[in-house]
């Protein structure tokens, strides 16, 4: 299927979200961020599709806000620019709580809302040329909307550093950072891709999604007795679900669970 901006080919259980505006560097504006936002909403409920990858087309990953998109926003009401604003909001949402494994291939550069795309992935590969910069501030603007998903990738201190110089850092910088997961020579990237995809497909899916929701959840709760129970709770409700009972079953029988490819 393809969205203008967008293609989304299905190939079994993995869904590729392709963007397809190389022509401008896969800049973001409202049409793409519309679709995407819409694209990754259907997948998460497609129960069909087991992993997402999110790539991009041509020598640049995603080159942040089109230009023209923010010049139409600075003339929009304060009322209007809020809504426009989160279109953002909502499609960095849609991929950071998606219950799919999402997996970001990234080549060229990856700036501003761009490496908020990356950092809502859950796991991301880049080629050893990628570049990677939170440029707001030199627009006189704030990274606020993709803030919290940069945080949670690559932690307060760094993002005091990168949040205020936007100066660019290359995919090994990144990678220690904890942004990117792994870096390889661009020759390499698809057979990297498929190393984690095949790694996903091994997963049970409703223990993925519980895995992920599990996450938001221990970051979000103060450590101590609430917390125990929480967690006791979970994985007692796994235990006793379905993919439980399979998958320990399969391991003692030395046999592959139903899900697993």
């Amino acid at each position: 299927m393809t969205e203008n901006s967008l293609r989304i080919t299905v190939t079994g259980p993995v869904a590729t979200v392709t963007l397809t505006r190389p022509q401008v560097h896969n800049a973001l504006d409202e049409m793409l961020m519309g679709n995407l936002a819409q694209a990754f909403q259907k997948l998460a409920v497609t129960d069909a599709v087991r992993v997402i990858v999110l790539e991009a087309e041509g020598k640049s990953f995603c080159a942040g806000a089109d230009v023209n998109w923010m010049r139409r926003a600075a003339d929009l009401s304060r009322e209007d620019n809020q809504r426009d604003a989160m279109l953002l909001a909502v499609m960095i949402d849609s991929i950071d709580r998606c219950p799919k494994p999402v997996i970001a291939v990234v080549q060229g550069a990856a700036l501003g809302g761009g490496v908020g795309l990356v950092a809502a992935c859950d796991m991301v590969i880049a080629a050893e040329d990628a570049a990677f910069a939170l440029t707001e501030v030199r627009l006189g603007l704030e990274p606020s909307v993709i803030g919290p998903v940069c945080m949670a990738a690559m932690g307060a201190r760094a993002c005091r550093r990168y949040f205020l110089t936007a100066e660019r850092f290359d995919a090994r910088e990144a990678c220690r950072l904890g942004l990117v997961h792994a870096v390889v020579p661009a020759d390499k990237l698809a057979e990297a891709r498929d190393h984690l995809v095949d790694s996903c497909l091994k997963g049970a899916p409703g223990a993925q999604a519980a895995a992920k929701e599990l996450i938001r959840v221990v970051r979000d709760t103060e450590a101590g007795p609430d917390l125990m129970r929480l967690t006791a709770h979970r994985i007692a409700e796994r235990r006793a679900s379905d993919e439980g009972r399979e998958g320990l079953a399969a391991f003692m029988d030395k046999r592959k669970p139903v899900w697993a490819p």
